[in-house]
């Protein structure tokens, strides 16, 4: 017999699955009706057919995945509706490049856009009732939230507000030098989840122990120093495990081919993408007379300073008293031209040139400018501790993150690709990277008379 979890996880699991078969009869269908019967002569064998249509469920769902297209205990039926979208364009997509090969002329691009829309269709109108389910079957848990600090107490409430169909907060707790107190009111709370949010880990340790031991789910903001031993190596020394923390040292063999894949993707972008440059540069020279591009000195691995290219987007003037600052949201400096491309992310395409020269790499943390660091890193010296890898053009805090994104989130999202840098990685980031380009809340300023992103305490 079933509990009441698994039952639950077996619904949620033929909620996914009745999509991802209705996306795939409808693959098979302009499969079987239409391409099959152009691309090849006389019968084909029954495993090509059946191999073809589950090559496309397999990158389907991949991406999906990816996307969080399937994220039914986090995210709104819109967030899924749109991974599924993206998930079907770009998997249509790559169907279209393997049948190219099938035959010698172009395939007829007309079923598969007529599969694309079926899909996005189909994921439209499944999110809405998916989502209503799995509400149905995990309801709001009961949630205290515990914090050290008022920084992170907002932090921890932010989520719980912004995610209502999954929390409901009965209660909040600061710790204070006595954890066995804070375990004593938890217990009397009777809650079913805690948020533990900037908790020193010694303390932290204790809580989760305790909800683990009473049943109770624990969400766990990390810090710092969890990222840094989530990449550490686990060996046996004298027969117990030692975990090794060290400064990132990845294989040669990593580095070669990341640096193959820097040239190669980012001189097809710029052979691609040459005609929308072209058209930016002109529209920019246009509309003041000013130079097309600017630069800027930026860090990169081992605090090593290069020059990165951009689109100007600001006025020449921008920064004549000589203040280094970020953009601030409604910034005057920006040109109308400058919050097109800005909006679109046109403005980085020149970076394509950094990587093919090498000073920077495709995956990677974002470049920051001097000043600027030196400012983070006053307030929080492990800021530097993203300085082990080559600075990028995207990444974890460039995908996940916003433009006004905190430096501690920064730090820690950068950390996090750090402790799991490798190919698999960097092609996740890659993909996942379309994701957020027609996201606007990606590239929201700082406030206004900010130089910096805000600050915040370190947890």
């Amino acid at each position: 017999m079933m509990n009441q979890e698994q039952r639950t996880d077996l619904y949620l699991l033929l909620t996914k699955t009745l999509l991802v078969a209705v996306d795939t009869a409808i693959f098979a269908a302009a499969w079987y009706l239409y391409y099959s019967k152009r691309l090849f002569s006389g019968n084909f064998y029954i495993k090509g057919h059946l191999f073809i249509i589950a090559l496309f469920a397999i990158l389907y769902v991949s991406l999906a995945k990816l996307y969080g297209g399937f994220d039914l205990t986090v995210s709104n039926a819109s967030e899924l509706a749109y991974g599924h979208a993206v998930a079907a364009v770009i998997t249509v997509f790559f169907t279209y490049i393997i049948l190219w090969p099938l035959q010698r002329t172009l395939p007829n691009p007309l079923p598969l856009l007529g599969v694309m829309g079926g899909m996005i269709l189909a994921a439209a109108l499944w999110s809405g009732p998916a989502v209503r389910l799995t509400n149905r079957l995990l309801p709001p848990k009961r949630t205290v939230l515990i914090y050290a600090y008022s920084e992170a107490m907002e932090n921890g409430r932010m989520i719980m507000q912004n995610m209502p169909w999954r929390f409901q907060l009965v209660g909040q707790l600061a710790v204070d030098g006595d954890p066995a107190r804070t375990l004593t009111e938890l217990k009397a709370m009777n809650a079913e989840a805690v948020m533990i949010c900037g908790v020193s880990s010694s303390v932290r340790n204790d809580i989760v122990k305790f909800c683990i031991t009473e049943k109770m789910e624990a969400y766990v903001r990390p810090n710092i120093g969890d990222y840094l031993i989530n990449g550490a190596k686990t060996m046996q020394m004298c027969s117990l495990p030692v975990m090794l923390c060290q400064r990132c040292s990845p294989s040669v063999w990593y580095l070669v081919v990341k640096r193959g894949m820097d040239i190669v993707l980012s001189l097809a972008a710029l052979v691609i993408l040459s005609p929308l440059m072209l058209i930016t540069a002109a529209a920019i020279k246009l509309y003041d007379g000013g130079p097309v591009f600017y630069k800027q000195i930026r860090l990169t691995k081992d605090r090593k300073e290069f020059y990165v290219y951009k689109f100007r987007s600001m006025r020449v003037d921008a920064e004549k008293d000589g203040v280094a600052r970020l953009a601030s949201q409604g910034d005057d400096r920006i040109t109308p031209i400058g919050k097109i491309i800005r909006s679109l992310r046109i403005d980085e395409l020149p970076q394509l040139l950094c990587i093919l020269m090498g000073t920077m790499t495709i995956v990677g943390p974002r470049p920051e400018r001097p000043e600027i660091a030196e400012q983070y890193e006053k307030e929080m010296p492990e800021f530097a501790i993203r300085l082990q890898a080559k600075a990028g053009l995207t990444g974890y805090a460039q995908v996940y993150g916003k433009y006004n994104t905190s430096p501690y989130n920064k730090l820690q999202m950068d950390l996090q690709y750090i402790g799991s840098m490798g190919l698999v990685t960097d092609l996740k980031i890659i993909f996942a990277t379309i994701k957020v380009l027609f996201v606007p809340e990606s590239t929201e300023g700082v406030a206004q008379g900010q130089t910096t992103a805000r600050k915040e305490n370190r947890e």
